[in-house]
Formats: structure tokens, C-alpha cells, sequence
């Protein structure tokens, strides 16, 4: 290792929703928290992009609160001009199409969260092990971080892949557990129209059959400046194609919509979420895998469903690391 950073109290690893809150909670708690990402921008699949003019949401297309505490941190943010609400007036958009968006696209949530955080983007960790009472994180170019308590928030599968490259072995039944979780792919199709859509308001439709899983109209939704189309493909369809070639996938979803879109494409591109979403959870919210030092496993895979899933196991793996850490320590 050619170097190590200042120990601090707590490393999260991952920027998606599961993370900031960790770190968000610790930092509030006193912590010293340090958050790497191997993304060039924060929120994971609360995720928004710019093609000429139109702008996207291509990640989740917004979420819904039903829990108390989640609940406040949404009319907060709202409050703070990172929500809206995103209002469920047509018969044909399926309740699970959530009820907030983000403002003015879904990546200001992450934003608003990473505010105030230590936060290092595009750094890929590539081994994770304890070293006496601390963890060590040894990133692609050799650099290592340390910190005395750990929030891993990546995919499970990474998240197995980051500690067995540092030899850290886990219980036999532990491993079996976490291998038992199983994530779903989507492709998603981000198409500029020559004109708006025949999508209902607010601006989506939930099918989650055939090849299509769902459909947002973004300038309908208030967030594009021109009419804009995000088609999420079903995970049967997504598992098919994945490896073909992506823009002949991107044709063969644009045109199983077309009698949605209601005009002509003017240019799309492709993206795959290769970790869309969880088919196979764990019940807990989020796993304590080791208490000296601590490591606290969080994220999508563990208890609830999408975004406020997500950030309610972040703050499960926080307060687990609280309840460990009564006072900071420092190596």
C-alpha cells in the first residue's frame, strides 16, 4: 500500500441513498465520516441525465413514504426544494409508480444529502480486511483508507467480492445467507420525441409484463424541457439482452411502446442497471457481519422495498454502528 489516509471513525462505502443517510446519521451522531463512491456523481439509481436539451430521470422514477421517520426527512427535503410531490390522478398509472419526485430531477436528493459529507467520488475499492482495530480499504491505485468501523452499502455481490479479495471469511451460514440474495437487470431507454407522448398524467404507466416494465413521460412528470421518454425494460427481457448489442435493444422496446409514445424518436441512448433492484432480500434492515471492528452491511438487499427501503437500512447499519461505538475512537 503506497499510502493511508487519517483514521476516521467510520468508512462508508457507496454513495446510493443507504449510504448518505449512514453517513448523514453518524456525522449528526459526532462521528467523523468518510464516504467513497466509484461513481463520478452521488445516489446510485437516484440517478437523472442531461441528452441535448431533455433531461432524465433513468434510475427510479420517484418513491413513496409510508414510515414515520422517513416520512419527516421527505417533507424536510421538500421544504428544502430536493422534492415534490409527484400526484396519482389517472386511472391508468399503477399506484407502485410512487408519490414524490425529485426537484427538478431525481439525482437532487442525493445531492441535497451529500451537503456537508467527506465525500470522495470516483474511487474503487478494491480489497477490504481488518488490520488489528481497524478496517483498511485499498482502492485501484493503491492509496488505503482506515477507519476504525465500516458501512458497506455496495450490491451484495460486490460488497462478498470486496472482502474476499482481503481474505476476510465469513461464517459459513452468514456466507449461504448472503449468497441467497439476488438482484434483477433492467436496460432503460432514454428517447428525445419529436413531440409529446400519449402517456396519461402525471407522466407514467406501470405494466411489468411482456418486454416493457414501465414508462415515464419526464416533461409530463416537469422535469424535461422537451418531451422526453424513459422506458424501463422487464427483467426477463433485460436478462435476454443484456450481452446484444444495446441500441437494437433500445429499437425493440421503442417499438413494443410506441402506440404510448405517440410520436417520432429523435434520438435515444441505453443504459443497463446491472443491479436494478433485489428479487431476493434479507428481512433484516441491515447486517452487523463483524463487532471488532465493526462492519455493517446496508442497502436495497435488506429489509424494505426501493428508495425509502434503502434509506431506512442506511439508518439501521448507522445505529447499529452507535449502539457499538458509544464514543468516537480513533486509532
Amino acid at each position: 500500500m503506497d499510502s493511508i489516509e487519517q483514521t476516521t471513525d467510520v468508512l462508508v462505502i457507496g454513495a446510493g441513498m443507504a449510504g448518505l443517510i449512514a453517513a448523514a446519521e453518524l456525522q449528526q451522531a459526532g462521528r467523523s465520516v468518510r464516504v467513497l463512491d466509484k461513481g463520478r456523481g452521488v445516489g446510485g439509481r437516484l440517478a437523472s441525465r442531461r441528452i441535448e436539451s431533455a433531461t432524465f430521470d433513468h434510475g427510479a422514477p420517484g418513491f413513496k413514504a409510508s414510515d414515520p421517520w422517513f416520512i419527516s426527512q421527505v417533507l424536510q427535503a421538500r421544504l428544502n426544494g430536493a422534492v415534490a410531490p409527484w400526484t396519482l390522478d389517472a386511472a391508468e398509472v399503477h399506484p407502485d409508480l410512487r408519490s414524490w419526485r425529485g426537484t427538478p430531477s431525481m439525482s437532487a436528493v442525493p445531492k441535497q444529502l451529500s451537503r456537508g459529507l467527506d465525500l470522495q467520488l470516483e474511487t474503487t475499492i478494491t480489497h477490504l480486511h481488518p488490520h488489528g482495530d481497524r478496517w483498511l480499504a485499498t482502492t485501484a491505485s493503491g492509496h488505503t483508507f482506515a477507519s476504525t468501523s465500516v458501512v458497506l452499502t455496495a450490491p451484495v455481490p460486490q460488497a462478498l467480492a470486496l472482502l474476499d479479495a482481503g481474505g476476510f471469511g465469513l461464517a459459513p451460514e452468514l456466507r449461504l445467507r448472503l449468497d441467497a440474495i439476488e438482484y434483477e437487470r433492467c436496460l432503460t431507454v432514454m428517447a428525445i420525441l419529436d413531440g409529446p407522448s400519449r402517456i396519461p398524467s402525471p407522466g407514467g404507466v406501470l405494466f411489468n409484463r411482456g418486454s416493457i416494465a414501465s414508462i415515464t413521460d419526464n416533461q409530463a412528470k416537469g422535469i424535461s424541457a422537451e418531451p422526453a421518454v424513459t422506458l424501463h425494460a422487464t427483467p426477463a427481457f433485460s436478462f435476454e439482452h443484456w450481452d446484444h448489442d444495446r441500441l437494437e435493444s433500445g429499437r425493440l422496446l421503442l417499438a413494443a411502446a410506441a402506440d404510448w409514445l405517440g410520436a417520432g424518436v429523435r434520438t435515444f441512448q441505453v443504459h443497463g442497471w446491472r443491479y436494478s433492484q433485489p428479487k431476493i432480500r434479507d428481512n433484516e434492515p441491515c447486517l452487523l457481519v463483524n463487532l471488532a471492528p465493526p462492519l455493517a452491511l446496508a442497502g436495497d438487499a435488506f429489509g424494505g422495498v426501493g428508495v425509502e427501503g434503502s434509506a431506512l437500512s442506511g439508518r439501521a447499519a448507522a445505529l447499529a454502528i452507535l449502539a457499538l461505538r458509544a464514543s468516537p475512537q480513533r486509532a
